[in-house]
């Protein structure tokens, strides 16, 4: 398009500038013409008009003609052209061989004398040669530059084009972290954009697909513990020693499906919350929440099912706002594990409490409860693995929240007589410490760390 408006605008160019040398090339023919008019005019000597119509001749090699008069030279324009001129009495340009001439009527003596004039064409086109040359040369560069311009810019719009679709097909794919660089021309830039906000938009949404399935998941594991309590204070299944009657049989069989559908569930739930949110945890940049505020919800549901059960319960320095580097809902299906094991393998009447505490650069949720202990802690703590016919995925999701936040969990024998498990989590607030990992100085930082790790596990009392 560049290229066709500088074209349109250099050819009148060169128009302009052929008809500037054809009027001064004509305009020297009237200066000549106007030479011989008045020498006609002031004589009429043969030999005086001869020698000034060959003074006129000049440069150009073609000296004046007089019709009328036998002054010499070779007349170029026809009789025609002629008679027009003496008829109009105004100066006549005709075209002949060669170039032009120039017809002016003079008057003289009662009869109109003609003067001609030749003008070639090289005197028509003076200069304009190397004038055409030039717009010639600009018009063939201003082609080259419009081929290079068009060329990067058809470059950069089909490499736009070809990451906008590698970028399509990627994500068709289920790749959904792959953006792309707006670049191109505007529609493309804007369809750039629009693709890197629809591919926001699809993270966003399957993260929150995982979440809700994770957050369902969480909240039918409460309602089923209630129901594993209450298939537990059902009558015994077993079959195998004493008779029974044919609808005791039934009923004890009815039972033990019951409770051995409540495991398979309560298996198939562990596993889908934990998928689901070590998926979320991976995609999603990791939340903080407050280890307190949370602790208070969850007791809300806990302390309702306490009460049904008679189990006494408190909550300790659950009151003021801690921190911790782990989203609220990965916090509370930690804790609702923990509770819930407490809930599902201790007696109904059995204590228990929550306690939070915060020193040493970690915050501690530890859970103690008055029932019979873990005999095997290190086994309970290993996931998949469990002595009581569980799928031993609870105490794991605990483990792996506190890895989360650069903690661990460990299990000990609480004050209260039972088992007391401790999530230890880094407290991001902490001032970090700088000590030396070698020699002495380094050991004795390691030995300190470790034994704190061990002062968190041990019992605690009220007044921690």
């Amino acid at each position: 398009m560049t290229t066709i408006v500088a074209l349109a605008f250099l050819i009148p160019l060169g128009t302009a500038l052929q008809r500037d040398a054809r009027e001064d090339a004509l305009g020297e023919a009237a200066r000549r013409s106007a030479v011989v008019t008045g020498a006609l005019a002031v004589t009429a000597d043969p030999a005086a008009l001869r020698r000034v119509v060959e003074s006129t001749a000049g440069n150009t090699g073609s000296a004046p003609v007089v019709h009328g008069l036998s002054l010499g030279g070779d007349p170029r324009a026809a009789a025609g052209d002629v008679d027009r001129a003496i008829r109009t009495g105004t100066p006549v340009v005709a075209e002949v061989s060669g170039g032009v001439v120039r017809l002016e009527p003079v008057p003289v003596a009662g009869r109109v004398l003609v003067v001609e004039v030749f003008v070639s064409e090289a005197a028509l086109s003076a200069g304009t040669g190397g004038t055409w040359l030039m717009l010639i040369l600009v018009a063939i560069g201003l082609v080259i530059a419009s081929v290079i311009v068009v060329d990067r810019l058809a470059g950069k719009a089909v490499a736009s084009a070809r990451g906008l679709v590698q970028a399509a097909l990627a994500v068709g794919d289920g790749d959904l972290d792959v953006r792309i660089q707006p670049s191109g021309p505007r529609e493309l830039a804007e369809a750039g954009y629009a693709f890197n906000r629809m591919a926001d938009r699809l993270v966003t949404s399957r993260t929150d697909e995982r979440e809700l399935v994770a957050d369902l998941s969480h909240r039918l594991r409460t309602p089923l513990t209630v129901l594993r309590l209450d298939a537990d204070a059902l009558d015994s299944d077993d079959t195998s020693v004493g008779s029974f009657s044919a609808a005791e049989l039934d009923r004890r069989r009815t039972i033990r499906r019951i409770r051995q559908a409540i495991v398979t569930l309560e298996g198939e739930i562990d596993v889908l919350i934990n998928t689901t949110r070590k998926t979320v945890a991976q995609e999603a940049a990791p939340g903080s929440c407050d280890v307190s505020e949370v602790v208070r919800d969850r007791m809300v549901f806990w302390s309702a099912l306490a009460g049904d059960q008679n189990r006494s319960h408190r909550v300790i320095g659950a009151h003021t706002r801690i921190p911790v580097p782990v989203p609220r809902a990965e916090l509370a299906a930690a804790l609702d594990a923990v509770l819930g094991n407490v809930f599902r393998y201790t007696p109904q009447g059995t204590a228990f409490e929550v306690a939070v505490t915060r020193r040493d650069g970690y915050i501690a949720v530890r859970v103690d409860d008055a029932g019979p202990g873990i005999a095997d802690p290190d086994r309970a703590l290993r996931r998949g693995t469990s002595d009581r016919g569980s799928t031993g995925l609870g105490l794991d999701i605990a483990r792996r929240v506190a890895q989360q936040a650069n903690g661990s969990v460990s299990i000990d024998r609480a004050r209260l007589g039972g088992a007391s498990v401790v999530m230890l989590l880094a407290d991001p607030d902490a001032a970090p410490r700088q000590v030396s990992r070698f020699g002495l100085v380094g050991r004795l930082a390691r030995e300190k760390d470790a034994v704190t790790r061990r002062r968190w596990s041990r019992p605690r009392s009220s007044g921690d």
